[in-house]
């Protein structure tokens, strides 16, 4: 069962991950057939080596960002964390986030849907628009 403060604690330890670059230490927030859809309708990235490598391809080394998070609600071993997260210094692009969260009981996420918004044109950025 998860908590706000187990939430949050992970949240920190993505970010951390997530600044650093750290896709080997993922093992620590994620179990080893976690699901993680990077937006409501993809097509979920399955395990662990295959969540290492895409976090590989969609991270740039020193990215500059800023990232602030609240818990919206916990509810057994769901829970909802709202992200904001604005990169460059000065901010050059920024997005809110609602992460759904399915925690396995060792409190690794065992789930992670990520639903992105970005302003002022809604869920998707202009450069992923569908052709």
């Amino acid at each position: 069962m998860a908590d706000t403060d187990s939430v949050l604690r992970w949240v920190d330890g993505y970010e951390d991950r997530w600044r650093d670059l750290d896709a080997p230490r993922l093992v620590e927030l994620f179990t080893s057939d976690v699901e993680y859809l990077p937006e409501p309708y993809a097509e979920p990235v399955v395990g662990l080596p295959a969540l290492e490598a895409f976090w590989v391809a969609e991270s740039e080394p020193g990215e500059v960002f800023a990232m602030s998070r609240e818990v919206v609600c916990v509810s057994g071993r769901t829970a909802v964390v709202r992200a904001e997260v604005r990169y460059g210094n000065p901010v050059e692009a920024e997005y809110l986030d609602l992460w759904v969260l399915t925690f396995a009981p060792d409190g690794r996420v065992a789930r992670f849907e990520e639903w992105p918004f970005w302003p002022p044109h809604g869920r998707v950025p202009e450069d992923r628009q569908p052709a």
